[in-house]
């Protein structure tokens, strides 16, 4: 009787520990937006942790953004060349979610063609991760002005379509944070980086689409 009791215990923590779900680990790659760069407690209100909230249980957020980074490789600073790329391999994530494009966009920075490149070989890099995570792309937030020279006509013209370029030949989810934040210009009080209200709709729009 005690061995049959002993294998149905060991039969039910089994089948329990089968059933319990593997947490999904999300890395957010990006610049100070999505480090929080601005924002008040940026350690609880910056938009990956604020994602992290509302994705809840099930659900772990890493914050991989860098001040000042750039997606180019030949720029003032490339994300390539960041701690929290290497940062980004070590977690292991099951999904990426891929902010880079504001700091490109400045005049001293921008080449539409190496953009395209350096944004492939980043897919292709991310891809190598044995944990096969998807990818999403985030189209930039706007820009209200053109503050350190981050220039919103070129964000519009020349990053935009590269993104959606690259998110069609890889069949890529593109995430849209442009549009979502035109109209909320009192959430951006340097007029570039979003405050607290702004990066919860960023937050919002990427756990829709990650949900989905």
């Amino acid at each position: 009787m005690m061995c049959k009791t002993a294998f149905i215990f060991i039969a039910i923590l089994l089948i329990s520990s089968c059933s319990e779900k593997k947490e999904v680990k999300i890395a957010c790659i990006g610049d100070s937006i999505t480090e929080g760069s601005g924002i008040y407690y940026q350690s609880r209100n910056s938009y990956p942790v604020q994602l992290d909230s509302i994705l809840g249980a099930g659900y772990s957020v890493l914050n991989a953004g860098r001040s000042g980074a750039t997606l180019l490789k030949k720029s003032n600073l490339p994300y390539w060349i960041c701690n929290e790329f290497s940062n980004v391999f070590a977690y292991q994530p099951d999904v990426i979610v891929i902010k880079l494009g504001t700091n490109d966009s400045k005049p001293f920075n921008w080449n539409e063609e190496m953009y395209v490149k350096d944004l492939q070989s980043m897919v292709d890099t991310l891809n190598s991760i044995p944990t096969h995570p998807k990818i999403f792309l985030c189209l930039p937030a706007p820009a209200f002005n053109n503050a350190w020279g981050i220039n919103d006509s070129v964000i519009v013209n020349g990053v935009i379509p590269s993104i959606e370029k690259i998110a069609k030949t890889n069949n890529l989810e593109v995430i849209d944070l442009y549009q979502p934040l035109t109209e909320h210009v009192a959430f951006f009080p340097d007029s570039i980086h979003p405050n607290e209200a702004g990066a919860g709709i960023m937050a919002e729009v990427i756990a829709k689409a990650i949900k989905k």
